[in-house]
């Protein structure tokens, strides 16, 4: 398959910024307060627990919060679906992809969840919909058509800046200096690295007078799939027992050291392609390598979790949640707010 150079990329993306930057490509107010959160780089950067978070903060202000997500992963990506309309759980991860379930789920009584690669056309029947008081972006650094009063963007600890080169042959999705954008830095999984203060210094160093806030994922919730699934409410901790990890995320590592981290034996680990959809196979096959490897349990993701409805397990499959902590986190739940 044919791929730019990144340097042409790259030119490309500041080429489309200007354009935007100039009012030559026309950019469109959503009708309401609008939270953009989004990245730099591709790949996961433990952007969804901050994306709850955020929709979280403004439902406790008594906002009506709508999460737009373009739902990546789904069968049909041209529709739009509404994932959930705040009280219910609308769809599937098959209709209305992984990450927008996972959220819906978290956020039932919160937000409303709807999914469509057009968010302005999307912001406008949601609006008329529900009355909706706040948009939050999923996503959204680069979705420059939608007007946003607050830009958030993540950066992963782990990996923060990559080979720093473009795609394709880097994580940048676009240069470093359009960091400038951004309103508020979030460096993630910061529990996970090692030099977070010169992570930090190189983030000043760009002189984007932005807040530099830091976040750690926590696990807040790890219980049976069957639970999950069913909507309980699941217990802080579950005994740990030597285990099979797998799951289909963008940054599968750090998954698997967050469990490390927190004392759960991983005796195998198991990454599948980003927003991979699973098959009655895919659980054979880990289950066989399971107890060919003489482990007991197996251990995925919330984001994976919604993927394996109605799927046959015969070993005990545990779903682990994660939350987010925020250093400063009234200083961060001021600039949500008052935004």
């Amino acid at each position: 398959m044919f791929s730019l150079p990144g340097s042409i990329y790259g030119r490309l993306t500041d080429l489309r910024n200007t354009l935007y930057d100039r009012g030559i490509l026309k950019t469109y107010l959503l009708g309401a307060k609008t939270i953009s959160i989004g990245n730099i780089t591709a790949g996961g950067t433990g952007k969804t627990p901050l994306v709850a978070l955020v929709a979280e903060i403004l439902a406790e202000k008594g906002e009506t919060v709508c999460i737009l997500t373009r739902g990546y992963g789904r069968k049909n990506p041209k529709n739009r679906v509404l994932v959930s309309d705040g009280k219910t759980v609308l769809a599937d991860a098959a209709t209305g992809g992984d990450e927008p379930v996972e959220l819906a789920r978290n956020l039932i009584g919160k937000a409303i969840v709807v999914a469509d690669a057009d968010r302005v056309s999307a912001a406008k029947w949601a609006l008329g919909e529900f009355g909706v008081t706040v948009f939050v972006l999923d996503d959204g650094f680069q979705h420059r058509r939608a007007k946003r009063d607050l830009d958030i963007v993540c950066v992963d600890a782990t990996n923060p800046l990559g080979n720093g080169r473009m795609l394709p042959a880097g994580i940048l999705r676009e240069p470093l200096d359009n960091l400038k954008r951004a309103d508020v830095i979030v460096i993630t999984r910061a529990n996970l690295a090692r030099d977070i203060e010169n992570l930090k210094s190189q983030i000043s160093d760009l002189k984007l007078g932005s807040p530099i806030f830091t976040a750690e994922n926590r696990i807040s919730h790890v219980g049976k799939l069957e639970d999950f699934l069913a909507g309980l409410v699941m217990p802080q901790s579950v005994e740990k027992v030597p285990a099979l990890a797998f799951c289909a995320l963008g940054n599968p590592g750090n998954f698997f050291e967050q469990l490390r981290r927190d004392n759960y034996e991983i005796s195998v680990q198991k990454a599948f392609k980003d927003h991979h959809s699973y098959t009655q196979k895919d659980i054979t096959d880990l289950e066989t390598i399971a107890r060919n490897a003489k482990v007991e349990a197996l251990l995925t993701t919330a984001k994976d979790a919604v993927k394996v409805t109605g799927l046959k397990f015969t070993m005990p499959c545990f779903v682990v949640e994660v939350e987010l902590g925020i250093d400063d986190e009234k200083a961060f739940r001021d600039l949500v707010t008052s935004s």
